[in-house]
């Protein structure tokens, strides 16, 4: 898709703010240095009876550490702040079924390439040739385009939104062991979600409801969108050990003017930006990144494609502060979070809530974390 033109410029929207030496100058980071022993029970299998029922550990700017609730959320928060949302929509992307030969066949929905075709993961005790066909659900068939890397392509007699809301069923990350369930389909997705085309939820986002969005708004708390659609990437794990190794995998990614806009009126007031999500991260970050290429003064969308890699030592342009869950050992998200908060911090954030018992992952508790002084 095209990208349009940019002005997120420093001028325009972004506001000077201390910077962190770059890690990367005196030492090489190195994947283990981002590992944790997580006790499996503490890997929340279900989410809280509440959307705003979670804990809510805050690291503040100065490094230290408080326990709190996500109701405490709004007393964190000061009027003119900016809570920026990531309002992406969980599609229905798994999908069941079977080859002509009778093997069975699992294909989960990568991105929607066209209305009527899209790249998959397939899982098979033979990988399908291309020109082969696959019958999903019993009610229709699928034909394989050929291979691009891991992924295949798919091609469906229908527009692939509409068969898989009929056929798709909720596609809940691989640490949650029970098949997705009708509770899955509305808790593993944000009441604000209405751009369909992620397969796995922005899970910061899960604990606001309504009622918590009323009380920000009253209180004077601005609330933007972006829209990134995850994909199934974002639980691939990493398989070197330097991370300048790493090929960060794709995702899409739209800013609207209007946005830009409220980042800009938000600078001028002096509020901060907090990303509800990393995603919301890597969409801001990744305009920001784009607009450094455009002088333009003018503010305008931006959309494209992603391969951000944020690690410890990345210069941050656009966010002051960062609503997250916990993330996986040696993930691309546990370095986005080192970045932001410095890798020591992280560290003892990750120690302390495994001592205090903290629900982690998709389902589980939230931290807040504050950029540190300088």
């Amino acid at each position: 898709m095209a990208t349009t033109r940019a002005a997120l410029t420093t001028q325009a929207c972004l506001r000077a703010r201390p910077q962190l030496q770059d890690l990367r100058v005196n030492h090489r980071l190195e994947l283990s240095q981002f590992d944790y022993e997580l006790p499996p029970e503490l890997i929340a299998q279900t989410p809280a009876p509440e959307r705003t029922g979670s804990r809510l550990l805050h690291l503040d700017a100065a490094g230290a550490l408080h326990d709190r609730q996500f109701t405490h959320l709004p007393e964190l928060l000061k009027p003119n702040d900016l809570l920026v949302f990531n309002d992406t929509r969980v599609i229905k992307a798994r999908l069941r079924g079977h080859k002509e030969s009778g093997g069975k066949v699992e294909a989960l929905i990568e991105s929607i390439t066209q209305p009527r075709v899209a790249l998959a993961h397939v899982r098979a005790s033979k990988s399908p040739r291309p020109g082969s066909v696959l019958i999903m659900a019993e009610a229709f068939n699928v034909k394989v385009l050929g291979r691009q890397g891991e992924l295949f392509e798919l091609e469906f007699p229908e527009r692939v939104l509409d068969l898989l809301d009929r056929y798709g069923s909720t596609p809940l990350p691989p640490y949650i062991t029970h098949a997705a369930q009708p509770q899955d389909e509305e808790r593993y997705q944000t009441v604000y979600a209405r751009e369909p085309g992620a397969v796995a939820a922005p899970t910061a986002g899960l604990h606001f409801d309504t009622a918590m969005l009323a009380r920000l708004a009253a209180q004077g708390i601005g609330e933007s969108f972006v829209t990134l659609h995850v994909g199934a990437g974002t639980f691939q794990p990493v398989r070197v050990e330097n991370l300048d190794e790493h090929i960060m995998h794709s995702e899409h990614y739209s800013v609207s003017a209007q946005t830009l806009q409220q980042i800009r009126a938000t600078r001028a007031a002096g509020g901060r930006v907090i990303a509800v999500g990393t995603t919301s991260v890597r969409a801001l970050e990744s305009a920001a990144q784009h607009a450094g290429q455009d002088s333009s003064a003018e503010v305008s969308p931006i959309e494209g494609d992603t391969r951000l890699f944020i690690t410890p030592g990345y210069r941050f342009q656009i966010i002051d502060a960062l609503i997250t869950n916990f993330h996986l050992p040696q993930s691309t998200l546990l370095m986005l979070i080192s970045a932001l908060a410095g890798m020591d911090p992280i560290r003892r954030a990750y120690a302390h809530a495994i001592q205090s018992r903290y629900r982690f992952f998709s389902y589980g508790d939230a931290m807040f974390i504050e950029t540190p002084q300088p």
